[in-house]
């Protein structure tokens, strides 16, 4: 169980330059990611951004994820849901982009000036937690269609199953914690305080 963020993020920055893992630019999931991302990026002396997506929420039980998209649009399907629930087509897309919509919102929350260039970029994407993964894969999936070199994914802690989907889509995917029985990510941190939005948007300007 980790303290709080920062303790959580000097761990993670810790593992990361213990595995030689270089960044050109580190991007954070708001909010919550924010404080973690802050201190990776000082860590690897790399700028620091955004990158959003928000989850597709099953019909009746928003809370439940069927997928995620970014703000470009690029999505991730829970394609077991899906079926599972017999979720109609045009559901899922227009729940897509109602999802790709409110990513777009948040980053302009966050982000004064343009998006960053990725092109042949090392991307480090950094959360404080992976539970179902998806809107992880997401951001993964928009920062390689963006043109990144190469895109690790870091957390604190995930769920097994999680991480090992992740890292299907991702060069590399780094964990602190893989605890068999995870829950929700919040139960991995004594303080897991909300970040407000003047919050997260401090740490962007730091």
């Amino acid at each position: 169980m980790f303290h709080d963020r920062t303790a959580a993020a000097e761990q993670l920055a810790d593992e990361l330059v213990d595995r030689g893992i270089g960044a050109d630019i580190v991007l954070a999931v708001p909010r919550g990611g924010l404080p973690l991302g802050r201190v990776v990026a000082d860590s690897l002396n790399a700028p620091l951004d955004i990158v959003a997506a928000k989850k597709l929420g099953a019909p009746n039980n928003p809370e439940l994820a069927i997928g995620a998209a970014a703000s470009d649009g690029s999505l991730y399907r829970n394609e077991s849901i899906i079926a599972e629930l017999g979720v109609d087509e045009a559901y899922v897309e227009a729940e897509a982009d109602r999802a790709a919509e409110t990513a777009r919102e948040k980053e302009a929350t966050y982000r004064t000036g343009d998006a960053p260039a990725l092109v042949g970029k090392r991307v480090v994407i950094v959360d404080d937690g992976l539970a179902t993964g998806a809107t992880a894969i997401a951001c993964i999936r928009k920062a390689k269609a963006a043109g990144a070199e190469r895109v690790v994914l870091a957390v604190p802690v995930g769920a097994p199953e999680s991480l090992d989907e992740a890292a299907r889509e991702a060069d590399e995917v780094v964990a602190v914690e893989e605890p068999t029985h995870f829950g929700a990510v919040g139960r991995h941190y004594r303080d897991f305080s909300q970040v407000t939005d003047e919050e997260a948007m401090a740490y962007l300007e730091d």
